[in-house]
């Protein structure tokens, strides 16, 4: 028997939690924590339980979400999945899609994210989120539509990258639900759905025999000039490969030999000096004559207007014959961090190098400023060190 009326529908005001109000024959309607409020139908097809969104409460009303569902309830007698019949069908005029709903959260977000960040949440939805759900209106997107891309990830064995684009739809999900545009999250129901992943250290070099040959290879790298560049200055400045593909010429101070990264780029949300040694700057002015006139130092390949993509570094690591077990773009933090606390140099001083997030914030800023003459000197023996290991290594 019918549990609900329009007044009654008028009368619920938020709990501060999602609620679920019933009507009949599986229609219900769901209060969303922001307040939306949005028809379900819960029916069953091929023995699974599925569900499927009629609109938000006032444009549809009780009366229209009655026959959305009485419309539906006859597609399921003819043997019909409503919800399949649904996607197939062209979307409402005025449906705000999933990757319109996307776009704009990752717009707002691009005032707090690194940019880096930005550039690879769009990368992942738009390579493995946007051709399957994107065009869908969200409101209608179930657990079972996500399901699937996130299979297709796995098949890669990305079970890490699976993870993360599961959390990244989840976000955008709840992005919706604060806007009215969806009525909740269902990635949140597949979060056991997913193979598991251990978490691991980024694969590296830490041995001084196979680091000099490292850079022999570097030197001996036939790709292009712009990536060779950014190798050498990877290994001999150890920052975050984000860091290195959006460097510009505007943060180089070639007088006072220093980078000067913006708080805006930094994981930490802190301004980052880097002392730069002599080979350092000679990889600079090599490569000044060929991308000085633009904005990034590593323009990308496609584009001098964009920085190099997010992989060029690893996939020259790769072409020098190194596999992902030995080294990657992010393991030349992990080699000078390794090699530099064998030689002896101060552990803070090479945190404070590597920018490393410290428990208090003002000491950690306080820090970095104190140990400038010592991380001077750091780098400039880093450099000479490699210099050292690739002349061992001829």
């Amino acid at each position: 028997m019918p549990q609900l009326t329009e007044v009654k529908i008028k009368s619920i005001k938020p709990s501060g939690k999602i609620e679920r109000f019933h009507d009949s024959q599986g229609l219900y309607l769901e209060l969303s924590v922001a307040g939306g409020k949005h028809w379900r139908w819960k029916y069953r097809f091929d023995g699974k339980e599925r569900r499927l969104t009629f609109g938000a409460w006032p444009d549809v009303s009780l009366k229209d979400a009655r026959e959305k569902r009485d419309a539906c309830r006859k597609v399921l007698r003819e043997g019909l999945d409503p919800g399949q019949e649904k996607k197939q069908a062209k979307p409402e005029a005025g449906a705000t899609t999933f990757k319109a709903v996307a776009e704009e959260y990752v717009k707002n977000q691009k005032n707090v994210w690194v940019e880096s960040h930005a550039e690879t949440v769009e990368s992942r939805l738009a390579s493995n989120v946007y051709p399957y759900i994107g065009d869908m209106p969200i409101a209608n997107i179930t657990p079972q539509d996500v399901l699937p891309l996130l299979r297709k990830i796995e098949e890669r064995r990305a079970f890490e990258v699976a993870s993360r684009v599961l959390g990244i739809c989840s976000l955008v999900f709840r992005y919706g639900v604060a806007i009215g545009a969806a009525a909740s999250d269902p990635c949140r129901d597949l979060r056991g759905a997913l193979i598991p992943h251990q978490k691991g250290q980024f694969a590296a070099l830490t041995k001084p025999r196979d680091v000099g040959a490292l850079m022999l290879a570097v030197d001996d790298y036939k790709g292009s000039g712009v990536v060779r560049a950014a190798l050498k200055f990877s290994a001999i400045t150890f920052c975050r490969p984000g860091e290195i593909r959006h460097a510009e010429w505007g943060e180089i101070d070639f007088k006072r030999q220093e980078w000067t990264i913006p708080a805006a780029k930094m994981k930490v949300r802190v301004e980052h000096r880097v002392p730069l040694s002599r080979q350092a700057v000679e990889v600079l002015k090599g490569i000044q004559p060929l991308t000085g006139a633009g904005k990034h130092i590593f323009p990308g390949l496609r584009g001098k207007d964009k920085p190099l993509s997010e992989n060029a570094i690893n996939t020259a690591i790769r072409i020098m014959g190194y596999g992902k077990d030995q080294m990657t773009a992010y393991g030349f933090r992990a080699m000078a961090s390794t090699l530099l606390n064998e030689i002896g140099y101060r552990a803070d001083v090479i945190e404070a190098q590597l920018a490393h997030k410290g428990a208090d914030k003002i000491r950690t800023i306080y820090n970095r400023a104190q140990y400038m003459e010592e991380r001077r000197q750091l780098m400039q023996a880093w450099a000479d060190y490699l210099d050292e290991l690739r002349a061992q290594a001829l």
